[in-house]
C-alpha cells in the first residue's frame, strides 16, 4: 500500500497553484521555485511556504534592491530583495540590456569582473560564485569577459575599466558591511561608478528581464568559452607601475626605520597591500597573522569595519607593541577604505578619523605637487574634492594655497563623476577624500583606494620621522596654518519613515510655511543648504549648486560662530545621521573651547531640530564609538531610561505609550 506521508503532501503542495490569500506573493511564489536553479536557496522558500510564512515570504520575495551610494547591497539569501545566484543573474541580464543599448561596440570592447573573498554557506552563495554567473550571463551572450581569477581589491575593477577600455564593470562585494551582506557594484566605462540616469535605467531594464535567459545559469562558459579573458596579471603589474607616480621619495623609504603594521581584515588586501609597499622601496609590512588570509566569517573581528577604531584594532595594536611597530595601517575587507593609528609617546594610541587622515592627505599631496611640479604648472589648474558631509580643512588648505576646492554630494561615485569633468577640461586633481575613511591620491583610479592610500600613509610617515615629527605632531601643524577643524559624526536609528519625513518637513516650514529656522537654540544660522528641495539660501538665486536629490532627505546648516552641521537620512539604514564641524581660523588654536562650542552647538541641534523625547514611536541615538553590546546592555536593563548621556555616547530611548499601541 502506497504511503501518504505529510513529506508527501507537502511536496504536491509546492508544485501546486499558490493560495495565500495575496495574488501577487502567489505570482513571486511560483516564478522563484521555477527560476532558481540553487538548491539551497530554493529550499529556503519551500521552508516558508511549507510553514505558511507568509509574512516573510512577501519581506523575501515582494520588491526588489535598488541602486544606493555603492551599488545593490543586500543580505546574502532567498528572495528577490536579497543577494543570491537568481538576483545576481537577472541584474546582469539588465545590465546586458542595457549596454547593448548605450554601446554598439560593447561585444568588441568587454566587461570587467572581480570579487572579494566573502561567502555564506546556508545559501551556497560567495562572491567568486556570483561572479562567475554574472560572467556566464555575458559569455552566453557572447560578450567577452575579463574575469578576476582570484580575489582583487576593489579599486582594481574601475581601474581594470579604464585600461582595458571595457564597456562597464562590475565588483561583487559589501565592502566592510556584516559578514551576511554582499553586493554588486557597477562601474561605467569612465572607471566611475554609475550616476544617474544609468541607475535608473539599468534597474528599468533589470524588471523586464527577470526570467533567466537559456544559457545564464550555465556556470560551464567560464571554464569552457575562448571569450572570457583573466586580467589579473596584467591589471596588478599596470597598477603597482602607476603607483610610482604618487611615490616622492622612494630612496628615504628604502632606508627608513620606521616598522609597520598592516591588517586585512580576513579579506582581498595582504598580498596587494605588500606589492605597493615593495614599489615604494619599503620593507614588507608586518601582517596580522589572524586577520592575513580570507575568511569570509571574518572570525576575529565583531564588525569588519576598521573606521569603528581601536575596539576592532585591538590584534593589530598589541602586533605593533610586540614588534615595536609605530603605525598600523587597516584595509577593510575590499581594500577601497583604510583606517591608521600611531603609537604616542605616553604608550597610548591615536587612531585618526577620516576628517583627520583627509588633513594630512591633503597637506601631503600638495606639498609633493609644489616640490616636483612642472616650471608652467599653474596652482589655480589644481583641485581638491570631498563629499558635502566630510570636512571642510581642504576648503581652508585651498583658499590660503590658491588651488580649488569643490563638494560632492555623498558617496564616491559623484566624486569620481566630477573628477572625470575636471580632467576632460584639463585640470589637475591631487586628492579627494569621504569622511568614511575612503581615500583617493591621484587619479589612476577614480575610487576610494585603500591599498595607495595605506603606502602614502607610510612614506608620508617616513619622511615625517626624518624631521622627527609624528603624524599626530603634523596633523597639530597643519590644523595652526590652515585653522582648526574639529568634527563629530553620529546617527540616530528611527524606525518609521513618517517620524523621519516629519522632521526634515518640520525644518523646512519651521517659523512659518517654506521658513526655515534662523537659529539653533542661542546659535545663528547664516546660510541653509536642503539637498531634498535644491534650495540654498548663500546662492543668488536661492537654488543649490549640487544635483537635487529627492530621494533622500539631506539639510545642512552654516553657522555665524563657523560650524557647519548637516542632517541625513541612510539609503540603507533606519538612520538620521549628523554630521557637525567647528571650522575655526587658524588665531583660534583654543582647542577645549572650540570642542566646548561644538558640542553646545550638538546639544542644541539634537534638542531643537531632532526631538528625540517627543518621538512617537522607539527612538534611538548612538555615536558611532559606541559599541552595540553596551547599548543592547543598556537597553536590557533600563527599560525605563529616558536619557543617557556620557563622554563618547549618548543614548535617548522613550519605551510606546499604551495609548499609542
Amino acid at each position: 500500500m502506497a504511503e501518504n506521508t505529510e513529506g508527501d503532501l507537502n511536496s504536491n503542495l509546492l508544485h501546486a497553484p499558490y493560495h495565500t490569500g495575496d495574488p501577487q506573493l502567489d505570482t513571486a511564489i511560483g516564478q522563484w521555485l521555477r527560476w532558481d536553479k540553487n538548491p539551497k536557496t530554493k529550499e529556503q522558500i519551500e521552508n516558508l511556504l511549507r510553514n505558511g510564512m507568509n509574512k516573510e515570504l512577501r519581506d523575501r520575495l515582494c520588491c526588489r534592491m535598488t541602486f544606493g551610494t555603492a551599488g545593490l547591497r543586500s543580505a546574502m539569501g532567498a528572495g528577490f530583495c536579497y543577494i543570491n545566484d537568481l538576483t545576481v543573474i537577472q541584474s546582469t541580464q539588465g545590465m546586458y540590456k542595457y549596454l547593448e543599448r548605450c554601446f554598439s561596440d560593447f561585444k568588441q570592447r568587454g566587461f570587467v569582473v572581480g570579487y572579494d573573498t566573502r561567502g555564506q554557506v546556508t545559501s551556497s552563495c560567495s562572491s567568486q560564485r556570483l561572479a562567475k554567473l554574472t560572467a556566464a550571463v555575458l559569455l552566453a551572450r557572447d560578450v567577452p569577459v575579463y574575469l578576476f581569477s582570484r580575489y582583487v581589491p576593489t579599486p582594481f575593477v574601475p581601474y581594470a575599466v579604464q585600461k582595458l577600455k571595457a564597456v562597464a564593470g562590475v565588483m561583487i562585494t559589501a565592502s566592510h558591511n556584516r559578514k551576511e551582506d554582499n553586493g554588486y557594484k557597477v562601474y561605467w566605462e569612465t572607471g566611475a561608478q554609475i550616476t544617474s540616469p544609468h541607475d535608473k535605467e539599468i534597474l528599468k531594464c533589470i524588471e523586464e528581464c527577470v526570467e533567466p535567459w537559456n544559457g545564464s545559469w550555465n556556470d560551464n562558459l567560464v571554464d569552457t568559452s575562448p571569450l572570457k579573458r583573466d586580467p589579473l596579471q596584467d591589471i596588478c603589474r599596470r597598477y603597482m607601475e602607476d603607483l610610482k607616480k604618487i611615490c616622492f621619495y622612494r630612496e628615504l623609504n628604502s632606508k627608513t626605520t620606521l616598522k609597520f603594521v598592516h591588517t586585512s581584515f580576513h579579506g582581498v588586501g595582504h598580498d596587494y597591500v605588500q606589492l605597493a609597499f615593495k614599489v615604494f622601496g619599503f620593507k614588507p609590512p608586518i601582517p596580522v597573522p589572524e586577520q592575513k588570509d580570507p575568511d569570509p566569517d571574518f572570525s576575529t573581528v565583531k564588525c569588519p569595519n576598521p573606521e569603528e577604531g581601536e575596539s576592532v584594532l585591538e590584534l593589530s595594536l598589541r602586533l605593533a607593541e610586540k614588534e615595536n611597530a609605530r603605525i598600523v595601517l587597516a584595509t577593510d575587507p575590499d581594500a577601497d577604505r583604510l583606517a591608521a593609528a600611531e603609537l604616542q609617546e605616553n604608550g597610548s594610541w591615536k587612531v585618526f578619523t577620516g576628517n583627520e587622515l583627509a588633513a594630512l592627505f591633503g597637506w601631503w599631496m600638495f606639498d609633493c605637487w609644489k616640490k616636483n611640479k612642472s616650471r608652467n604648472a599653474d596652482v589655480k589648474n589644481v583641485y581638491m574634492l570631498a563629499t558635502t558631509v566630510s570636512s571642510k580643512i581642504l576648503k581652508a588648505i585651498a583658499l590660503k594655497e590658491g588651488f580649488h576646492f569643490e563638494e560632492t554630494l555623498p558617496g564616491f561615485k559623484w566624486i569620481g563623476s566630477r573628477i572625470i569633468d575636471l580632467l576632460e577640461n584639463g585640470k589637475e586633481v591631487l586628492f579627494a577624500f569621504e569622511e568614511s575613511i575612503g581615500f583617493l591620491c591621484g587619479t589612476s583610479v577614480l575610487d576610494k583606494d585603500g591599498v595607495s592610500a595605506a603606502v602614502v600613509v607610510a612614506e608620508m610617515a617616513s619622511y615625517l620621522e626624518t624631521m622627527n615629527i609624528t603624524l599626530k605632531q603634523q596633523l597639530v601643524k597643519v590644523y595652526e596654518k590652515y585653522g582648526y577643524h574639529i568634527s563629530k559624526t553620529s546617527y540616530f536609528l528611527c524606525y518609521e519613515p513618517s517620524t523621519i519625513k516629519s522632521i526634515f518637513e518640520r525644518l523646512r516650514n519651521f517659523d512659518s510655511p517654506k521658513e526655515y529656522p534662523k537659529f539653533c537654540g542661542t546659535f545663528a544660522i547664516l546660510h541653509v543648504r536642503d539637498i531634498t528641495t535644491g534650495y540654498d539660501s548663500s546662492q543668488p538665486n536661492k537654488k543649490s549648486v549640487l544635483p537635487v536629490s529627492k530621494n533622500s532627505q539631506m539639510i545642512t546648516f552654516t553657522f555665524q560662530n563657523g560650524c557647519v552641521a548637516t542632517l541625513r537620512t541612510s539609503g540603507t539604514e533606519p538612520k538620521i545621521k549628523y554630521y557637525a564641524e567647528m571650522c575655526a581660523s587658524p588665531d583660534q588654536s583654543d582647542t577645549a573651547l572650540l570642542e566646548e562650542e561644538l558640542k553646545k552647538l550638538i546639544d542644541a541641534l539634537i534638542e531643537n531640530f531632532l526631538q528625540p523625547n517627543s518621538m512617537t514611536r522607539y527612538f534611538l541615538c548612538m555615536r558611532i564609538q559606541q559599541p552595540l553590546w553596551l547599548t543592547l546592555c543598556l537597553h536590557l536593563l533600563s527599560s525605563n531610561a529616558y536619557s543617557l548621556t556620557g563622554g563618547m555616547w549618548y543614548i535617548v530611548w522613550r519605551p510606546v505609550r499604551t495609548s499609542e499601541l
